[in-house]
Formats: structure tokens, sequence, C-alpha cells
């Protein structure tokens, strides 16, 4: 099964994308990398690839998968889980929306059982976070991205929910790209890199070209 961007533009403002032309691809079981300066779209191509913003050029396709309804084949963990969360349901409900996970993935993911009758303003930025992990490892999700997923934790809470969730994908043959600004991460847990900014690069020098625009 492949995860494929065709072509991908869009843009904020009228005058000026902030992805044009961007291809990419990723395969089940592949880990993929995406590096990128801040500002260079790698948020935004997430959110396109698993369909929260509509690319205004281009196409996302997923082959050899009926799509489900009413689950994403394609599941992005955001880094702030407080703005991913429905602030007026309980933890049970945020986490059993999407599907309902095994008492072996909760332990694994080191959540305990009182949490679930709490709000997510009642627990700590890390323990929220590992409720919005363990609700995308669900066996119909066949691509994860991870944007930043772990940054705004501590070490030990990190490796603990890297160690879960690279399981998770090996043993279900599932495709994930890791954003990160982390190298030494991304050099670690990935199987083949992505730069991003190749793709701003060729832009801003087309628009140079275009416009006639020297720079000094």
């Amino acid at each position: 099964m492949q995860l494929k961007a065709e072509n991908i533009g869009f843009k904020y403002s009228k005058d000026k994308y902030i992805l044009k032309n961007v291809s990419f691809s990723i395969k089940s079981g592949e880990v993929v990398g995406l590096i990128a300066p801040s500002g260079y779209g790698k948020t935004t191509l997430a959110k396109i690839l698993c369909g929260y913003e509509k690319a205004q050029e281009g196409k996302v396709l997923i082959d050899g998968y009926n799509k489900k309804k009413g689950y994403n084949p394609v599941q992005l963990i955001f880094q702030h889980p407080e703005k991913a969360v429905n602030p007026k349901w309980k933890m049970r409900k945020i986490l059993e929306e999407a599907f309902k996970p095994s008492k072996d993935l909760l332990y694994k993911m080191g959540i305990k059982k009182e949490w679930l009758n709490r709000w997510p303003s009642e627990l700590s930025g890390g323990e929220l976070q590992r409720f919005c992990v363990l609700r995308a490892l669900s066996k119909d999700t066949k691509f994860l991205i991870a944007d930043e997923m772990t940054t705004m934790l501590d070490a030990i809470t990190q490796a603990q929910i890297w160690n879960v969730v690279l399981e998770f994908v090996k043993e279900n043959n599932i495709g994930m790209i890791i954003i990160s600004h982390e190298k030494a991460l991304i050099d670690r847990l990935c199987d083949r890199i992505v730069d991003l900014g190749k793709f701003k690069d060729e832009l801003e020098d087309s628009y140079i070209s275009e416009y006639n625009i020297s720079i000094s």
C-alpha cells in the first residue's frame, strides 16, 4: 500500500505559496523522516496528507484501500495534545471515540485506569499526549504521522512512547512519517529522509527568475 501526494500546492495568502509542486510518497512498513526549517510547510503537508486541510493544487492518493466509514486510515499526532482533544469530554470518551484499545496497550502506554474518568484539564501534558498517541494506534490505521510528537515531553516519557509506537508500527506494517527538528532522532529511527526545504528553495528560485528579482 502507498500514500502518495502529487504536485501539492497550498497557500494561506493570495500571492504566496507555502507548498508548491510538492510530491511525496511512503509505502506500508516504511519509516520516513520529513525535515525542513520552521515555516517550510511540514505541518501543513501533514494536515493535507491526513485530510485535515485540502490542497489547492494536486491530490493525495491511498491505493488498495477501501476507507472504513468513520475512521481515517491516515492518523496525525500533533505536538500539542491540548489542541487535539475536546475539553468537554472525559478521557474515556476521547480515547474510545476511535476504537477501544486493549488493556495491554493501555499498560504499555503507561495510562492509569483512574485517568479515564478525568477531564483533559486534569492531566499533565505528558499524560494527555499518551492518550492522543494511543487513540491513533488502531489496526485500521494504515499510515501514521508524528508531528513533533514528543518534543514537549521529558526524556523518560519520550522513550516510552517511541518504543510503543515503533513496536506497533512494525507489528502492523504501518507506514510512518516522523516530523522533527531533532536530527539524531530522525537519523536513528528513519529508513530514509525527505527534505521539504528543497521544494521551497525551488519555489523561491522560480519566483526570482519569473519576476527578474535579484538578491544579494
